[in-house]
């Protein structure tokens, strides 16, 4: 049961779909008849490149001594992390103190990722304090439309071609926002009607984006929307670790409905160049691809890959405990220490290519191809490692999908490539 002792903060994403807006505001005005002394409390970032952030707070239940107050901010910088640090966790940590208050709900605008919210609560520090410590992160609800939230999570558009808030250097498309959205939550409400079809391969999918998430339709809301009933390992807002199994909840791995999980594995490294080329493969008919990579340029970096619809990144999360010492492995986060142990190599260590695709529209044996056609071959494994280190290399430490045409250099020059919106770049 949540605690007592410190009001309950859940966090409401959602709502990039007409249907899921409506369904965002019932599930707000669920949460808010739910427990008495509730404030909800919304920034809207239509203006935010401007520096302008519609601010709303609503306390109490509707229609029972209910106050509304809207007011304007000016920001002097016009971005996500801006809006965070200087008033959305102050007038959080500010609620968390307020005699009366027993729930806060965050409920996030329809740009914004969970998971980079929720990193920020936990970690960000106000006033010498972080916000986690203030209130008990009960976890995420996520709205979908399922009449448009499949087609959405594998389409190319945009965020800003769909009318949402543009962030200031935000090349995010709409599948990677509305994956984000829904693979990050412990509840799933879904808004809207669809076909029996469409339903079913959009049941098939999330089976497998999010096999842990509670699931319920609007008829359906009850006291879960408290999420004090959920299942173990639920993550209730906290991030993983690089290092944790990809195949978070132990999805299945049949087929269902021409949608299905791969997960390729390789104990060698990436030919930089060919990796870059073999990508398009992760951008069709897929809607997720995530998990580590190991690029014979750098063999002491664990980078981080993740893709949805026609959008991909790929950032640097840390070295392998191969690359260290006795120190280094003390440090790791035992999930990481735990990896290692289980697949140590003599050579190698833990450096390994860890990889999970969700299809449902394209053939795994082409993806398995394209990924094992980027590994170094034999003649190329049996090369002194210096001389991987004059490849070519895109990739800087930061990359994005679809990137400029550009030359590349030696890694050893720095980053070619570095396209990432600002806010985004935080979340690994």
């Amino acid at each position: 049961m949540a605690s007592t002792q410190r009001p309950a903060l859940l966090v409401v994403a959602g709502g990039t779909a007409p249907a899921a807006a409506a369904g965002t505001e019932r599930v707000i005005g669920h949460l808010r008849t739910q427990r008495p002394g509730t404030a909800v409390v919304h920034h809207g970032l239509r203006e935010v490149a401007q520096g302008v952030v519609h601010r709303r707070i609503r306390f109490g239940s509707p229609g029972s001594e209910e106050t509304d107050d809207a007011e304007v901010l000016e920001l002097a910088h016009g971005c996500v992390s801006c809006t965070l640090r200087e008033d959305v966790l102050p007038l959080l940590a500010g609620l968390a103190r307020t005699s009366g208050v027993t729930q806060i709900v965050l409920q996030l605008d329809p740009v914004l990722e969970p998971e980079q919210v929720c990193w920020a609560v936990l970690h960000v520090l106000v006033d010498g304090v972080v916000v986690a410590d203030l209130v008990d992160l009960r976890g995420v609800i996520s709205v979908v439309d399922v009449e448009t939230w499949l087609d959405d999570a594998t389409c190319d558009d945009d965020v800003a071609e769909r009318g949402l808030a543009l962030l200031p250097g935000d090349e995010r498309t709409l599948a990677q926002l509305v994956v984000g959205q829904a693979e990050f939550a412990d509840l799933l409400v879904y808004a809207g009607e669809s076909e029996p079809w469409r339903q079913a391969r959009t049941d098939a999918v999330l089976d497998r984006l999010v096999p842990l998430a509670v699931r319920l339709r609007l008829d359906q809301l009850d006291r879960t929307l408290l999420l004090d009933d959920l299942p173990d390992g639920a993550r209730r807002g906290r991030p993983d670790n690089p290092h944790a199994p990809l195949l978070h909840g132990q999805p299945a791995l049949a087929a269902d409905l021409g949608v299905r999980l791969v997960v390729f594995s390789a104990r060698r490294p990436f030919h930089p160049e060919r990796l870059h080329r073999a990508l398009d493969a992760l951008l069709v008919g897929v809607v997720r691809a995530r998990g580590r990579i190991w690029l014979a340029t750098r063999p002491d970096s664990v980078l981080w890959i993740e893709s949805a619809g026609g959008g991909l990144r790929i950032g640097h999360v840390g070295d392998w405990l191969a690359a260290g010492g006795a120190d280094d492995w003390d440090r790791a986060h035992p999930e990481q220490r735990a990896a290692a142990a289980l697949r140590w190599h003599s050579r190698w260590g833990d450096r390994a290519q860890e990889i999970a695709v969700l299809v449902h529209d394209a053939d795994p044996t082409d993806i398995e191809a394209a990924l094992h056609g980027a590994l170094l071959d034999d003649d190329e494994l049996a090369a002194s490692e210096a001389a991987w280190h004059t490849y070519p290399d895109p990739f800087g430490w930061w990359h994005t999908e679809p990137c400029d045409d550009i030359g590349t250099e030696p890694a050893g020059n720095g980053p070619t490539h570095d396209r990432s919106a600002p806010d985004q770049e935080e979340k690994k």
